[in-house]
């Protein structure tokens, strides 16, 4: 128990003291799910949070017509949407199965308030998650009229991935993607055909695939130093 909750991206820097309390204080509940079974669906009340402690899942988001869809692997160690745990919506945005054999540990909302309240990490680590998914959307929505078309492009991935995700996949008609950043078919061609020589994407008329995070992340890193 206690290597499982070291390893959780919302308890890492906890003392052992704090884990020991945890371990005794805290109602865990553990499921095992099958590779193709639902962990989450869309619109489910998020009154647990959920930790991935063994396998990966596929989280899918969507729009209300399902012509765009975002897709990405979430591995072990890591938690499924902490940001719905509170706030004025506290649904789950996507649906979540398992990629392999799954299992996730739970906790209830209420035991979580505890956890938080039991030690300024905990806290800490919560609010620094929940933060920086909030800055990243502020900064993708502005994106999408300020900077390069590439930068854009990189923002808006970014933003609608989690900074752990993997095999992230963009599902959508190209000529509804161009339109939406406002630019000439041209361009927008011009542009992924750009970060696909790089190595950053890969690219298909009805996905981008993107190769790798960091990297397109690094776009956005570059520009702030200068």
């Amino acid at each position: 128990m206690y290597d499982i909750l070291m390893r959780l991206p919302l308890l890492r820097g906890v003392n052992s003291e704090c884990l020991h309390n945890v371990v005794a204080s805290t109602k865990f509940h553990f499921l095992k799910y099958l590779p193709g079974e639902t962990v989450v669906a869309e619109g489910d009340q998020c009154t647990h949070i959920k930790f991935i402690i063994r396998g990966s899942v596929r989280s899918t988001l969507a729009n209300s017509n399902g012509r765009f869809r975002v897709s990405q692997t979430i591995e072990a160690p890591d938690v499924i949407a902490p940001d719905n745990l509170f706030g004025r919506h506290t649904s789950y945005p996507a649906n979540v199965v398992a990629l392999s054999e799954a299992a996730i540990m739970q906790i209830e909302k209420s035991e979580y308030v505890k956890l938080l309240t039991c030690d300024p990490i905990i806290l800490f680590n919560y609010v620094n998650i929940v933060a920086s998914n909030a800055q990243r959307g502020v900064e993708g929505i502005l994106a999408l009229s300020t900077g390069s078309l590439e930068e854009r492009i990189a923002y808006w991935i970014l933003t609608l991935s989690s900074q752990s995700g993997k095999d992230i996949v963009l599902s959508c008609r190209q000529r509804d993607l161009y339109s939406l950043f406002s630019v000439p078919r041209s361009s927008f061609f011009a542009t992924l055909d750009s970060l696909r020589d790089r190595g950053l994407i890969e690219y298909t008329p009805n996905e981008i695939k993107v190769l790798s995070r960091h990297e397109l992340a690094s776009i956005l890193a570059n520009d702030d130093d200068d």
